[in-house]
């Protein structure tokens, strides 16, 4: 089994919801990146949302576009990522899902990126540049043992799409809150969040996770029990910064936040 199903079917079992959260892979360095990945781990962070460096994020907001070009300037690019995921797998089974655009994925060769994929231990996939209708060409290698899973983006204007958005999908379906990129304030939520998290919910067979313009459980707490998780990235990659990518603050937050998750508090 997969391990965003293993984690997911374990805490539906236990009557929790996920903390899921999303770094930038080479920030500020590689190795870096392993270590912050493995606090997480520690403070209880159930999947890993690690965004691959890419010129032109055309979903991302400023903070996550800056922290990709940095990357880039370090020298950042999807062979290292990979080298990066086989000294992470040595010792860290957290899953793993990449977020990253079909450019990278064309430019390396579908059928050896997914074959890479499988024998690196990535989990799932995020590609927001790919639409449902032209994504035939990655899914035909999805077959591979051991490939990851491709998690369907849901919008609030999805609407009559999202049964065939949702339809044969794994892992989990990310539904975003807000129209834009990423990085928005929590004000900025879709004013309909609350109906479109339950068709959503009403039609998906696997679990339906909140991502964008999240802070804190203050954010999310409104939707908690239309959802089963919520998605960080932004406000994380601030706390880094902030605090000069100290592991203990990362933890600190993870640890906070996931407690503030399943506690209702």
């Amino acid at each position: 089994m997969n391990r965003i199903e293993e984690r997911l079917n374990s805490l539906k079992n236990r009557g929790e919801k996920a903390f899921i959260t999303y770094v930038t892979a080479g920030l500020p360095s590689l190795s870096d990146t392993v270590s912050i990945i493995k606090a997480q781990d520690e403070a209880g962070v159930d999947v890993i949302e690690l965004g691959v460096p890419f010129s032109d994020p055309i979903a991302d907001g400023p903070v996550i576009q800056a922290a990709s070009i940095e990357a880039i300037k370090n020298g950042t690019n999807i062979n290292k990522i990979f080298e990066m995921m086989r000294e992470l797998r040595k010792d860290c089974q957290v899953p793993v899902v990449f977020m990253l655009y079909y450019n990278t994925i064309n430019h390396f060769g579908i059928k050896k990126f997914v074959e890479t994929c499988a024998e690196c231990g990535v989990d799932g996939l995020i590609v927001p540049d790919l639409p449902y209708e032209e994504s035939f060409e990655l899914k035909e290698f999805l077959t591979i043992p051991g490939a990851p899973f491709l998690l369907p983006l849901i919008a609030p204007i999805s609407g009559d799409r999202i049964p065939m958005l949702l339809e044969d999908a794994h892992g989990f379906a990310y539904c975003i809150s807000s129209m834009g990129v990423t990085g928005q304030d929590a004000n900025e939520f879709y004013k309909n969040t609350t109906d479109y998290l339950d068709n959503v919910r009403n039609i998906s067979k696997i679990p339906v996770m909140m991502g964008f313009g999240i802070k804190e459980y203050a954010d999310v707490k409104p939707y908690a029990n239309h959802i089963d998780g919520c998605i960080v990235g932004t406000h994380l990659i601030n706390i880094m910064r902030e605090t000069n990518f100290s592991l203990e603050a990362i933890k600190n937050y993870v640890s906070e936040f996931k407690k503030a998750l399943n506690s209702g508090r």
